[in-house]
């Protein structure tokens, strides 16, 4: 099949990777979400993937803590899914690099923007941790950060729901879903797509979003060949 996208920067939530135990890493999901994005790259697609942190911590919802430590610690939390997701696309015969954000170089390469670049250059996965690096901004936005920075095609973001609807789905049974929505629909809205500082860095910088779901793995694959699944945003 033809491959619409040639580098594509694919968003996984935190929660995606815990599957029904809500918390932790399920290997057995990452494993499936891992075998799409091998065949993505065995068709000389080139991917990078920014990973949530969601499964291990949420600082929003910290109480009382500080919140920039909360956002640290949420980083972090990032970090830990980046290495698991590498390592089982490792396990799968891929090329992978884990880039951070907040540098720790015994653990993943810094993230070095022309770096990047090159390594999907070579067909290998870069998955970026620790977000944008610093606290107030969400994965989301590092998610829209980094596929502006590598000039990607698209940012697919991969959720637990089939698209963007104009209320919330699980709410309103005659929630109607969009094929296609603007920015300026997302924003004026306030539609559950990305958070407004992510959907507006992509609206400056024409960098559109495929919002679809992975309840079924494959549509990681489908989306990258241009099928029709999900929402587009731009």
């Amino acid at each position: 099949m033809d491959k619409k996208y040639k580098r594509v920067l694919l968003k996984l939530s935190g929660e995606s990777l815990a599957g029904e135990e809500k918390k932790g890493i399920n290997f057995d999901i990452v494993e499936s979400f891992c075998n799409a994005i091998k065949k993505c790259v065995d068709d000389g697609v080139q991917v990078a993937i920014v990973v949530g942190g969601g499964n291990f911590w949420r600082g929003r919802s910290s109480g009382k803590m500080d919140r920039t430590r909360a956002d640290h610690m949420g980083m972090l939390a990032t970090a830990i899914n980046a290495l698991g997701v590498g390592d089982t696309l490792e396990q799968a015969g891929v090329d992978v690099r884990v880039m951070t954000a907040i540098s720790m170089p015994q653990v993943a390469e810094p993230y070095i923007r022309n770096r990047a670049v090159r390594h999907l250059e070579k067909g290998r996965v870069v998955i970026f941790g620790c977000g944008t690096g610093n606290p107030f901004f969400s994965t989301d936005t590092a998610a829209a950060l980094r596929a502006v920075e590598i000039d990607a095609d698209i940012i697919m973001k991969a959720t637990m729901v089939d698209g963007v609807y104009d209320s919330d789905p699980k709410k309103n049974p005659d929630a109607k879903r969009y094929d296609r929505v603007s920015f300026d629909e997302v924003l004026a809205k306030n539609l559950a797509v990305m958070d407004s500082t992510a959907a507006s860095l992509c609206k400056d910088n024409n960098m559109p979003i495929l919002v679809f779901s992975v309840d079924e793995p494959m549509n990681i694959y489908k989306a990258v060949c241009g099928e029709n699944i999900g929402t587009v945003c731009g």
